[in-house]
């Protein structure tokens, strides 16, 4: 992999390079790979892609992320922020703690906590700077990344005395909350539809199973799908020609809408690579973002090999934005992760950081911080937007650059 960051920055593989599956992933993906395949020819032949991204996401107990293969790090397939760092996190916590002020302490929510590091490395900071939430409720859906966070975090000398602090949930709270929810990097991991704009409309690109495995098959769009890109189509300055192959993420709102329904008063700060609508849907992006990550190199069939290798795709944080307005939430900021990170103060928590450390600890947290904040890293591709409720006055971390007209 040329940099440490997650998927938007990978080797690519040459044609004709596979990378080969150890026997038990072979034997696990092709169990995938045969229920799939069932379930298409049940629903004659054909499955719109976010049906196959669903499962070979999430399928239970053969899904990506339903199994306890490692995912995250460098014996995974991908490299978060936090993983490569505890200065992105302790970052966050300083932006934060306005925000929790403003909310009386209030709760903190994180939906799709990864290993945990994240969640140990903010509560410890958070009492560090007095800080602390009332509860930290980790939302996941995957009960083998449930049981890694509980290990890490109840291993981690970071949360020692504060194990009683956290709470597992399989859904978002149903109760009324107030606080702040986090989403890293969680967007780019719900499934997406494939179009391509055709002369009377568009196409689905959906996929069939064949005897070598899956591949893609194009027929007329459904009207949901179609309807959808018709009004996107609506709304670019530059209209999206014929040919253009793209995606759209159809549950996105509906998340959104269900990861904020018992937030009364408070935040959610969601951080993930994407663009805004103009950007993501111009012509020169013909092909779309949709690729695959397995250890730590982009794949470019994102068909082969299901259950053993990460799909995602960028976000249209426009799209976001207007989930957020429909559902009473105020879009109070959004700027590249670079921005964010310098208006809370990157360089006075990189300097705590390294403080009494050695050499080689002070130059690998300076490389870090490098690939947070660097042009052709994760500085600009990744976005950090706040979505509020009921919250007075600026949000912490947007004031170096607000890029919310760009929406």
């Amino acid at each position: 992999m040329a940099t440490i960051s997650r998927r938007p920055v990978a080797l690519v593989l040459s044609p004709g390079e596979p990378l080969p599956l150890l026997p038990e992933e072979s034997a696990h993906s092709a169990a995938l790979a045969a229920r799939i395949a069932t379930r298409a020819r049940d629903r004659g032949g054909w499955l719109p892609f976010s049906e196959f991204m669903q499962a070979v996401l999430y399928e239970p107990e053969l899904g990506y992320y339903m199994t306890d293969r490692p995912i995250f790090g460098a014996d995974g397939d991908f490299m978060t922020a936090p993983e490569m760092s505890p200065l992105f996190t302790r970052c966050l916590a300083a932006g934060l703690v306005d925000l929790l002020a403003k909310t009386g302490g209030g709760d903190i929510v994180e939906f799709g906590a990864g290993s945990g590091r994240m969640a140990a490395e903010l509560v410890a900071t958070l009492a560090r700077l007095g800080s602390l939430p009332r509860r930290y409720r980790i939302v996941e859906t995957s009960p083998m990344l449930a049981a890694r966070q509980r290990r890490w975090l109840e291993r981690s000398p970071a949360t020692a005395g504060l194990m009683d602090r956290f709470e597992w949930l399989e859904a978002p709270p149903a109760d009324d909350w107030q606080g702040i929810a986090l989403a890293n990097e969680v967007l780019d991991a719900l499934p997406v539809d494939r179009f391509r704009i055709a002369g009377r409309g568009c196409e689905s690109i959906g996929v069939v199973p064949t005897a070598a495995g899956f591949e893609w098959r194009a027929r007329p769009a459904p009207p949901p799908l179609a309807q959808a890109v018709a009004l996107l189509q609506s709304r670019l300055p530059v209209p999206m020609p014929e040919g253009f192959v793209s995606e759209l993420r159809p549950g996105q709102r509906d998340w959104i809408a269900a990861a904020t329904e018992g937030l009364t008063n408070g935040a959610m700060f969601l951080t993930d690579y994407g663009l805004p609508r103009a950007q993501y849907y111009h012509p020169s992006r013909d092909g779309g973002t949709l690729c695959g990550f397995r250890r730590h190199r982009r794949m470019d069939d994102v068909l082969a090999m299901p259950g053993a290798q990460d799909l995602t795709a960028w976000v249209d944080y426009s799209d976001v934005a207007d989930a957020a307005l429909a559902l009473g939430l105020e879009v109070s900021g959004f700027a590249t992760q670079a921005h964010y990170l310098l208006s809370v103060g990157i360089e006075r928590e990189l300097a705590h950081l390294v403080e009494g450390t050695n050499e080689r600890e002070r130059t690998g947290q300076r490389q870090a911080a490098a690939t947070l904040l660097l042009p052709g890293e994760m500085s600009e591709r990744f976005k950090v937007m706040a979505l509020c409720r009921a919250v007075e006055g600026p949000v912490a971390g947007f004031g170096f650059r607000d890029l919310a007209a760009s929406l």
